[in-house]
């Protein structure tokens, strides 16, 4: 949302951003909340949440156009304002909200951020996938000597397949992320932490994160759920680094098969495509993120979504 957000501004849009009163940003701050409340816990999410949308719609007349990135609550409240709503879909976190979806499916508007993470029952205007600030991941010609997992510490992510496909091998696994489940941590991934083979090395901020991508052979990316969409992907090939991942979700819309990376069917296949990863130019990923991946091309698209809403007209209905 920094990236949409500076960006806007920089080609000239007049933006207010609503977000917690500890954001940075040139554009213009409303904050009801001073700290995110996963920070704060004196803060009760619910009434925080409540605070936060009910400023931003009673302040609706104020804009021309409001960007929903807080998933469905907001949309309760848009039938009450003139001002169209655009809401962009982070994916569904259950099937449970999308009546929410639908019953504003009418008078609002919808961007997917990918072809695979839409829903049949819903209308987009647009799919709109994430761009990066590619120049916070510098790319480098020459490839590594260790295959990298980078995520969440957890069952979907493909920790214990990432482990499987380097022992196969016989090539160095590093892991970088948070431990999101701790039993799966103990139980999966720890026992074969060994420093030499597999090593752990926490989560990895911004200050690491080039280094560790861009060092790698490539990325495992062996997930086992429909991810809406990978941004460790895009990272890693704008650092140089091809992706090895199963085919779910939004992975072949990120991934050129055989150009910046494999798409894989299972752990054999994923061992298969490491022997042949140095085939993959490096050059060929960093000018893929380049053309397809950046935030500056993001953000022409959503402003492209903005005049074609506010070119239908002043009310909501399509």
């Amino acid at each position: 949302m920094s990236l949409l957000t500076e960006e806007l501004v920089h080609m000239g849009l007049d933006v207010t951003l609503f977000a917690t009163g500890d954001s940075q940003s040139r554009s213009r701050l409303v904050a009801v909340c001073p700290r995110p409340y996963s920070e704060d816990h004196s803060v009760d999410p619910k009434v925080a949440e409540c605070l936060h949308i009910s400023e931003l719609f009673e302040r609706a007349a104020e804009f021309d156009l409001i960007h929903n990135h807080y998933d469905f609550l907001p949309l309760t409240y848009s039938a009450l304002v003139d001002t169209p709503v655009l809401t962009t879909i982070h994916g569904f976190s259950s099937p449970a909200i999308i009546p929410v979806y639908k019953k504003y499916n009418a008078r609002s508007h919808y961007v997917a951020i990918s072809e695979a993470d839409k829903s049949a029952e819903l209308d987009y205007i647009a799919t709109i996938h994430h761009g990066i600030d590619i120049t916070q991941f510098p790319f480098l010609e020459a490839e590594g000597e260790y295959l990298l997992f980078f995520g969440r510490i957890h069952p979907d992510k493909g920790v214990q397949e990432a482990i499987q496909v380097a022992q196969r091998v016989g090539i160095k696994l590093l892991i970088a992320g948070i431990i999101q489940d701790q039993d799966y941590f103990a139980t999966q991934v720890e026992p074969h932490i060994d420093g030499t083979t597999v090593e752990y090395l926490g989560s990895v901020g911004p200050d690491q994160r080039a280094d560790v991508l861009g060092q790698a052979l490539a990325l495992l990316h062996l997930i086992s759920f429909d991810e809406p969409f990978g941004l460790s992907m895009v990272e890693s090939m704008a650092c140089g680094t091809p992706v090895i991942a199963f085919a779910r979700g939004s992975i072949p819309e990120i991934i050129r098969d055989g150009e910046t990376g494999y798409i894989v069917e299972d752990v054999e296949h994923a061992v298969r495509a490491v022997a042949t990863v140095q085939l993959i130019n490096r050059s060929a990923c960093r000018e893929d993120v380049e053309q397809r991946f950046s935030h500056t091309r993001m953000a022409r698209d959503y402003v492209d979504v903005y005049e074609k809403i506010l070119n239908l007209g002043a009310g909501n209905d399509r």
